[in-house]
């Protein structure tokens, strides 16, 4: 743990100059360059409202009958749903709440990797300890009033997603704008010079804005782990809510929507706990802030990722035993070894290698794990999350493709990113990683992939 005295970061007042040698100009395209930006801007958002049209009691089902798909696209009442201007502030209100609990919340100040400056950021976790204190507050207004008073999200669905993609399209513009500055920091991947792929793909390596009592509040990293992964959760607990209405008076959950909510805010709160693990991830380490993580983390995330808790919301299953203890083998597997693959990583990042691992010793005088689950694939945490995902998407039963597109999704994610890692490593390692791939055959699950 640091103070945030003890170690200095770069903020948006910093007097440092930073050449032209530190942000060179970027000259590879990565997703297809400005068209696949512009592909990738368009149908993200557009999915969440085609899951809309597709996946619920407004459409007339999941999917809907074909031919009361044009009279939904014409109806009013869709439209009319589309924008809130309530919704909007309440959006804008849920963002406040998460910005005011990572000021006020206590938490530890922990540095961030190495920057091409030398220096180093630092990052105050407390997510945790916000999704708590949330739980608490929601917990407590349901005991207190019932599960009536937690259904303004399911009802005001549509209008909370256009206001998170409104919310996103603003934070990327502004950041883009504000990467022009002297001093700013840019992405090794975001500074080719083309507007909209620079926007999409984020220009400004870490937006930092210094104006909480001079200290860093990082915007990446707070969108990452705080206002979408928390809301993830009432998404989910506000659709229980729902079901347990529509179910009547004093009426239980179906075991299908409490394990969807189990399996999802442990996964949440996992992911809030190990805050600082994100440190050392692509995303925060090399990617820039832009549209693409702005629209994942704040629409893409909570609104997408809750699809099956949606429609088990007016479509309520009961699994029974069988199934249910099927889905929980699977889910609690892919978590032990999604857990046990992030904990050796992050142990032998930080010079620990506690179970004697066997290593690759590579010309950078860096070593790389070649046992353990770290040596059945090179990514066996994604492995663990694969199976994970399989294991929500199951809650819903077997009546309806669309419930599903989360692991098919996940999994092209998944592929992709292992894919971009792949590259960053060959050119870091060079023939050493030739080497490794040697011995680790294997990108995510062994002996198929």
């Amino acid at each position: 743990m640091a103070s945030p005295s003890t170690v200095k970061t770069l903020s948006p007042s910093d007097p440092h100059a930073i050449t032209e040698a530190l942000n060179p100009k970027t000259t590879k395209y990565e997703f297809a360059g400005p068209l696949g930006a512009l592909a990738v801007s368009v149908l993200t958002p557009g999915l969440l409202y085609v899951f809309h049209l597709t996946c619920s009691e407004l459409a007339g089902g999941c999917p809907p009958p074909l031919l009361s798909l044009p009279s939904t696209l014409q109806s009013t009442r869709w439209l009319n749903a589309l924008w809130d201007t309530n919704a909007f502030f309440v959006y804008l209100g849920w963002y406040a709440y998460c910005v005011l609990c990572w000021k006020l919340i206590p938490g530890d100040w922990v540095q961030g990797t190495t920057l091409r400056t030398g220096e180093k950021k630092l990052y105050k976790i407390n997510g945790f300890s916000t999704g708590l204190l949330t739980l608490g507050l929601v917990a407590g207004t349901i005991y207190r009033n019932g599960p009536l008073a937690f259904l303004y999200i399911y009802d005001h669905w549509l209008a909370l997603v256009s206001a998170s993609v409104v919310f996103a399209i603003f934070q990327a513009c502004a950041v883009y704008a504000l990467s022009f500055r002297k001093g700013a920091l840019l992405a090794l991947g975001g500074n080719t010079g083309n507007v909209l792929y620079d926007w999409f793909i984020g220009r400004e390596l870490n937006p930092s804005f210094s104006w909480l009592d001079n200290i860093n509040f990082d915007l990446k990293t707070f969108n990452e782990v705080r206002p979408g992964l928390i809301l993830w959760m009432l998404n989910d607990i506000s659709c229980m809510c729902e079901q347990m209405v529509r179910r009547g008076r004093h009426a239980w959950p179906t075991d299908s929507m409490i394990l969807i909510n189990l399996f999802h805010g442990l996964y949440v709160l996992e992911s809030l706990w190990y805050e600082k693990n994100i440190l050392t991830q692509m995303d925060i380490t090399t990617d820039g802030f832009g549209f693409m993580l702005a629209i994942g983390d704040l629409a893409w995330v909570p609104f997408s990722y809750a699809l099956q808790a949606r429609y088990l919301a007016f479509t309520p299953r009961e699994l029974g035993w069988t199934l249910s203890t099927i889905v929980c083998i699977l889910n609690f597997v892919g978590y032990y070894v999604f857990r046990t693959a992030n904990s050796d990583k992050d142990a032998f990042r930080n010079g620990k290698n506690p179970k004697n691992f066997k290593t690759l010793k590579t010309k950078r005088g860096t070593e790389l794990m070649i046992s353990g689950l770290w040596g059945m694939s090179r990514h066996p945490n994604y492995w663990g999350d694969l199976m994970m995902g399989l294991a929500w998407c199951m809650t819903t039963g077997f009546n309806t493709p669309i419930t599903y597109f989360y692991i098919a999704y996940f999994t092209v994610l998944l592929v992709h990113r292992a894919m971009r890692d792949d590259e960053m490593c060959r050119k870091k390692y060079g023939d050493d990683w030739t080497e490794y791939k040697k011995i680790v055959k294997w990108r995510i699950i062994p002996y198929i992939y």
